[in-house]
């Protein structure tokens, strides 16, 4: 079934996708977009390379459009050198440490990649980056240059790790320490940027650097999972030991037909370690109070928690990238606008894998126990059925929570005025198709 069959076979879906597509309106104006050559091509460079994560920056304040979007470019550009298996380790490994270094001159780029490398462009092109990038405030350049620098260094330190090249990550420690350096540190300096411009709690670096490191690696661990079989074809191996070993001999047995079973139980374990860090993960979006932010950082965690939902139990897994349909996607976007609804989104998935659940998964136990603690930590941060005369326990997460939700409701009013311009939409369309078949009959 097409992308067409898969919308009509899904309303709610298909009603999503018409109003993001007509309906929704940005939050600001694109024209500081547009105000130079370099920056236009800067923009032009993202959409090229990643048209996901262009859609959620576009739609970002303009106190931090440019920052984050460069920020981008500077990693993918880092992140091209490091995936070009054609360029000798010692040009490679030095130009990757030495990366920061770079974001200082007025005028670098870098033409040694392969002409397949699909985004060798942001290398070429990196002078317009350069220019743009000395426009940002000093700050916001200090962010990008320190995170450039920690990221560089650790995957120069990987390409070093005979061990990690020969056998992949080796235990859940190790695990968490890739995923720290590919994504935690995008979400240490996206924190960083989110806070200088005042756009969340004061707290919420400084005093709660696990939070950030747990978006990050709730969003790589979900990859991780998903892309087991393109990896495999690609010759690495992300999934831990640690975890793998407890269900085969050679990673490479789960994508047989006999192993199937036992590649689903290493599935339901990775995504048992997964679950862990959704807790920090709301906590860590209860603290962001600019709305255009909020969107960035909540459209990426509703993502994962429904492709992880989509992995488990999902034997395709073993044999080919899956993800989440189109439709999908468009009701999560529209419907992560809230701490609310992002929390319920959380809540539907969560159930769906319960659900679920085999009882013979050797992970039944702690999944359980596990989705509980999170349920019961939603709890916490609602309290809405406490008996009556109860008062709410003024828990930190509730005081937070409490804050962000009245930040939801200023959202209702556009939402409501969505969904009655769908429904007149709807109501002159189908008038129409109405009176035409009158007519001709």
């Amino acid at each position: 079934m097409g992308k067409l069959g898969d919308l009509i076979s899904h309303p709610l879906e298909l009603k999503a996708a018409l109003k993001l597509k007509y309906i929704r309106k940005p939050l600001f104006s694109l024209n500081d977009t547009k105000e130079t050559p370099e920056l236009r091509r800067c923009y032009q460079l993202l959409t090229k390379t990643s048209r996901s994560f262009a859609a959620v920056i576009m739609e970002l304040h303009p106190e931090l459009r440019n920052a984050i979007m460069l920020f981008y470019l500077v990693l993918r550009a880092l992140d091209t050198i490091e995936d070009d298996m054609t360029i000798d380790p010692k040009v490679k490994v030095p130009l990757l440490r030495d990366f920061d270094s770079k974001l200082d001159l007025e005028d670098w780029s870098f033409n040694g990649n392969a002409p397949t490398e699909k985004d060798r462009c942001v290398l070429v092109e990196f002078p317009c980056i350069l220019k743009e990038l000395h426009k940002l405030k000093p700050e916001y350049q200090r962010v990008i240059k320190e995170i450039t620098n920690k990221m560089g260094n650790g995957m120069a330190s990987y390409i070093l790790d005979e061990n990690f090249n020969l056998n992949g990550v080796s235990t859940i420690k190790d695990y968490d320490l890739y995923c720290h350096y590919v994504a935690g540190l995008v979400g240490d300096g996206l924190t960083q940027l989110i806070v200088l411009a005042n756009f969340g709690t004061p707290d919420l670096y400084n005093e709660s650097a696990y939070l950030f490191e747990s978006m990050g690696l709730f969003l790589q661990k979900t990859n991780i999972i998903r892309d087991y079989a393109e990896d495999l074809e690609d010759g690495r191996s992300f999934w831990p030991r640690e975890i793998w070993s407890l269900y085969a001999d050679k990673l490479v047995d789960f994508s047989l037909p006999e192993h199937t079973q036992d590649g689903l139980h290493c599935i339901s374990h990775l995504v048992l370690n997964a679950l862990s860090h959704v807790e920090d993960v709301l906590t860590f979006l209860s603290s962001v109070h600019e709305q255009s932010s909020f969107q960035f950082c909540a459209i990426p965690q509703v993502m994962a928690i429904a492709t992880l939902a989509l992995v488990f139990g999902n034997p395709e897994v073993l044999h080919k990238n899956v993800k989440i349909r189109k439709g999908t996607t468009c009701f999560l976007i529209l419907k992560s606008r809230t701490l609310r609804g992002c929390v319920e989104i959380f809540q539907y998935y969560l159930r769906d894998i319960k659900k679920r659940l085999a009882v013979d998964d050797p992970n039944y136990l702690k999944i359980n126990i596990q989705i509980a603690r999170i349920e019961q930590f939603i709890e916490e941060m609602y309290q809405e059925q406490l008996p009556a005369g109860v008062k709410p326990n003024e828990t930190p997460i509730y005081k937070k929570v409490k804050e962000r939700s009245a930040i939801d409701t200023e959202v209702a009013p556009a939402q409501m005025e969505e969904e009655y311009q769908f429904n007149m939409a709807i109501t002159m369309v189908l008038t129409a198709l109405a009176a035409v078949y009158f007519y001709v009959r």
